[in-house]
Formats: structure tokens, sequence, C-alpha cells
């Protein structure tokens, strides 16, 4: 497996999406069980982010306390599953700048196509890009070469589950992103769903 790539090995992690997983949870308890895991994949995906020193004043005493370094968040969705994340890493942190990347597949060549882009300067500071799924890989990758391309360097993928063949095709396109994700599952079938899987996230997210 790819020395980037990282599950987020937790227990309130793992029982949360277990949930997700089962079919039984209905619209409005998973997108709350989203909220809860990009909260928790968001704060370990952020845990080498800069600090610096500045004075601070308590009751007792001056002195100097560890603090962030003030640089941007960009939080990246690719639509529409990734905007599940959204509500809980801005609730990480509310000053983070939201951007898109819209992909559909291409019928005659069978890879992903851009239809939408819209981000903010992202070449400033840190980058998640989101994605409940990192399946295939050949999305994801393509989303994040977009997101390069606009000047990126310091990127983050965060997804609730991978499978063995995502990572492998991601890790090659993108030595320099670490993966962060709930889950490694088993395998990919004929389809292309990732087993065990908890289905289609949009579907699930939206009811549509």
């Amino acid at each position: 497996m790819s020395d980037t790539f990282n599950v987020v090995d937790h227990p309130l992690v793992t029982d949360k999406l277990s949930q997700l997983r089962d079919v039984a949870t209905d619209m409005a308890r998973f997108r709350s069980l989203m909220h809860d895991v990009s909260f928790m994949l968001g704060y370990e995906a952020l845990r080498d982010w800069p600090m610096a020193k500045r004075s601070v004043e308590t009751p007792l005493t001056t002195f100097d306390a560890p603090v962030r370094e003030p640089l941007p968040l960009n939080v990246v969705s690719i639509l529409r599953a990734g905007n599940g994340f959204l509500d809980g890493l801005l609730a990480l942190e509310r000053t983070a700048r939201v951007g898109f990347v819209g992909l559909k597949r291409n019928e005659d060549t069978l890879l992903p196509e851009q239809y939408y882009l819209n981000l903010p300067d992202v070449s400033q500071g840190v980058t998640l890009v989101c994605d409940p799924m990192l399946a295939t890989g050949g999305s994801s990758s393509h989303a994040v070469q977009l997101v390069k391309d606009q000047g990126a360097k310091d990127l983050k993928f965060i997804c609730l589950l991978a499978s063995p063949e995502g990572v492998a095709k991601f890790s090659k396109d993108h030595p320099d992103v670490p993966i962060f994700s709930a889950s490694l599952d088993d395998h990919l079938n004929e389809k292309g769903y990732i087993v065990p899987g908890l289905g289609d996230a949009g579907d699930r997210l939206y009811g549509t």
C-alpha cells in the first residue's frame, strides 16, 4: 500500500462509518453521519498545519502561545457527492474557501471530462479535495490535476472509502498528495463499485 495512504483509525470514525454503510440508515441520518466523519477526517488531514507563536495574556501572565500560521484553507468538492463533506469541514474551519469540480464520463473514451470548475485562489495555503469514494481513482486523480493546474501545491485528498485499485491509481498519478480515508475496502466489483462499500453516496445524501 502507498506510503501516502492514511486510514483514520478511531473508534468514533469506525462506528459512524458502519452506520453509513447500513442500508437501513435513512437520508437525514446519513447526512448527519457524513458531517461527523468529515469533521474527523479533516482534523487528521490538517494535523501537520504549520505553527507559530503569539503573545497571549492570560488572567495570570503573558506568554508566547502556540497558534496556527494564518494560511488560507481551501476545500474543493468533487460534485455532487463531495458536497456532503462541506458542512463538517466548514465546522472545523469556518473561514475556509470553497471550490467545486464537476466531472462526467465521456461515453466514447470512458475517461472523466470536466463540465464545471470554480475554484478560489488555491495557490496559497492548504487545499483539501474531497469525494466520498476513491473507487477506480480516475475521477479523483483528474480532479486533483485540475486543482494543481490552478497553482495548488499543498494538497490533500479525503474520502470515506477507498479501494486498493483506486489508491494504486491515485498514488501513481499524485505521489505528492496524501490520502486520508475512513477505510480501505476489499475490492471493486464488475460495475466499479467499492465492496463492501456503502452504495452510491450521492443518492443516499440527496435521495435522487
